[in-house]
């Protein structure tokens, strides 16, 4: 008996610990919100409590996936951080097409989403305290928004592509540009999860010419308009995709020629994906935001 005993109160145990972790799990609602007729889909993690509480605009990778950035959305939440994750026009099951530009349109859109009454009642928003950032590709778009937006002062970017320098690459070498054109090829629907708006490959792009883009989307040429926010960039020694030599420490560099004050750069010993890193990760985004968040109740 007295084994049994033992037992059912070692069960019982775990059972409680299972239950207030359960307890602490933030919701995953799903969103839909429009952007001039097009219906995007994405995913809203609320923090818990009953005071208003800061939240994240997360932007994913190219394509993303259509439930979390790196897990952040759970562990931000975790934290008392709403975060707010949503997949661009023309990837997964969100409507219209994908390029650049309807990128652009996709975040202001997701911004005035969080800013809606209705919304800011709903999921408890302060918004006096609405942080951008984003991951690779994202992180790259977050940055070009916050250039055009001087409403966002706060910005983060993790292995952030700096997508004027990855044009600039496609064109003058040759391995890199094919690598690029079959990563997208496998993108394409209709047996990947993108539908590409004409004129969105980067063949296509650089075919055109990079005169025509928007010059802010060159993250190092922007950085006088980012110098006055907020920002953190972090990057990985070992990611050969959005490598720190090639797209974080330019940008960094850029941005404290602009006399950037409040730019912060971090950098973890794992590749593109963090998977080894990703408390890590998060807690720095959490102490990041905290800080910034505190300097401007000062």
């Amino acid at each position: 008996m007295r084994k049994l005993s033992n037992w059912f109160k070692s069960t019982l145990f775990l059972l409680l610990i299972f239950l207030l972790a359960q307890g602490h799990a933030a919701p995953q609602i799903d969103i839909s919100f429009d952007r001039q007729g097009i219906l995007l889909k994405g995913k809203f993690y609320a923090a818990q409590g009953e005071s208003s509480f800061v939240t994240v605009l997360l932007l994913p990778g190219l394509p993303g996936n259509e439930v979390d950035v790196l897990g952040l959305g759970q562990r931000l939440s975790e934290a008392g951080i709403s975060t707010f994750m949503f997949n661009y026009a023309g990837t997964h099951k969100s409507e219209g097409h994908y390029s650049f530009e309807n990128t652009q349109q996709d975040i202001r859109a997701a911004y005035e989403f969080l800013h809606q009454s209705k919304n800011v009642i709903k999921f408890k928003i302060d918004t006096t305290n609405i942080y951008l950032g984003g991951y690779s590709y994202g992180g790259g778009m977050a940055l070009t928004y916050a250039a055009n937006h001087p409403e966002i002062t706060a910005v983060f970017s993790i292995a952030g592509g700096d997508h004027g320098e990855i044009l600039r690459e496609y064109l003058r070498n040759p391995e890199f540009a094919g690598m690029l054109d079959n990563m997208f090829e496998r993108l394409k629907a209709p047996t990947g999860p993108v539908r590409f708006a004409e004129g969105a490959t980067p063949k296509e792009v650089t075919e055109k010419g990079l005169a025509n883009l928007d010059p802010t989307l060159d993250l190092r040429k922007s950085a006088p308009l980012l110098a006055q926010k907020d920002i953190l960039l972090i990057g990985g020694w070992d990611d050969n995709s959005g490598s720190i030599e090639n797209n974080v420490l330019p940008v960094y560099r850029a941005l404290k020629k602009a006399n950037a004050q409040d730019v912060k750069i971090v950098a973890f010993q794992d590749n593109h994906a963090f998977r080894g890193v990703r408390t890590e990760l998060a807690n720095v985004i959490i102490e990041w935001i905290q800080t910034v968040s505190r300097k401007k109740k000062e």
